[in-house]
């Protein structure tokens, strides 16, 4: 598989720095873009629903040329998000490249994306879910797998990527415990186009993190990786720590109603729960410390040339 030079371009290593709810913001969508890979953000993360326009502007602009690779915004295609149509009309205002759909699949949102040539790629948990997507427009898809941090997958990414992998050969990325440049190459060995890495960039100076936050991925492991769906409904990865500071019990957490999700502009009640408990991924055992976006896309690139040498 490879991607289409036009729409993928000028990236140094195929990744996607994943969207981080709350946290990615202009500032680490441009390192990344600059350092060679596609940067994403929540479009939630804008608040109020005026501030998109300013960022989607800010980020264009400093994008602008041929020089960087493309930027991504996320887009919450739930029935509660009542900023979704707003939202993608911004999108189509500033003709976003990329567009990453969760929570649902939507012929109209893939429809305006298209109006203007961007391209939409949706995550998936499961080969059923990708099979609806691609149905309803989608042009790629990001399989979620196990270990992935916020709203992970179960299945094995060997189980999800061959799955897919038999029907569809557009544009497929791996998201799930990837941290490392040699991840993303085990990642293609699969069959995926690249990887989709998130966590690993909750610990860079861009990043719209606290700082406890950002030294709690440095200093936690796999081991510390709590799976729960208490916080929004459905089953996701988040930081020990911050459920012990939470005043919670991570080894007893009761189960919560998954008609309760919640997405309704952008936050309301659960916006304190999500600044307070902290989304995390399993392969935070390969972040030791705190560092700029680009240094981090160094290492990627450094490791991912290391590791196709090993196998040469």
């Amino acid at each position: 598989m490879s991607l289409d030079k036009t729409k993928f371009k000028n990236m140094r290593i195929p990744v996607i720095g994943a969207p981080l709810f709350l946290i990615s913001n202009p500032d680490l969508v441009i390192a990344q873009c600059k350092a060679g890979i596609i940067g994403a953000f929540p479009s939630l993360n804008a608040r109020p629903v005026e501030q998109l326009d300013d960022w989607l502007a800010q980020i264009s602009e400093e994008l602008s040329g041929d020089d960087y690779a493309p930027f991504a915004a996320n887009q919450i295609v739930h029935k509660s998000n009542d900023r979704l149509m707003t939202d993608i009309g911004m999108c189509v205002k500033h003709k976003v490249p990329v567009v990453i759909t969760s929570l649902g699949a939507v012929e109209e949102v893939n429809q305006a994306v298209h109006s203007y040539g961007g391209i939409v790629l949706h995550d998936v948990i499961s080969d059923r879910f990708a099979h609806k997507a691609i149905e309803k427009g989608a042009d790629g898809l990001i399989a979620v797998a196990a270990g992935a941090g916020g709203h992970a997958g179960a299945q094995s990414p060997f189980a999800l990527i061959q799955e897919i992998r038999q029907w569809f050969d557009g544009p497929l990325f791996l998201s799930g415990s990837m941290a490392t440049g040699g991840a993303v190459l085990a990642a293609q060995a699969m069959g995926a186009d690249g990887g989709y890495i998130g966590s690993a960039f909750i610990a860079t100076d861009e990043a719209r993190a606290s700082q406890d936050y950002k030294q709690g991925i440095v200093d936690s492991r796999a081991a510390d990786i709590v799976n729960t769906n208490l916080f929004t409904g459905i089953h996701g990865n988040y930081l020990k720590s911050s459920i012990v500071n939470a005043g919670l019990d991570p080894d007893h957490l009761p189960e919560s109603d998954p008609s309760k999700m919640n997405f309704g502009s952008g936050g309301g009640s659960k916006a304190k729960a999500w600044k307070d408990i902290w989304g995390c991924g399993q392969g935070i055992g390969a972040i030791d410390k705190i560092v700029p976006a680009s240094e981090l896309v160094d290492r990627l690139v450094a490791e991912y040339e290391a590791a196709k040498a090993r196998l040469l």
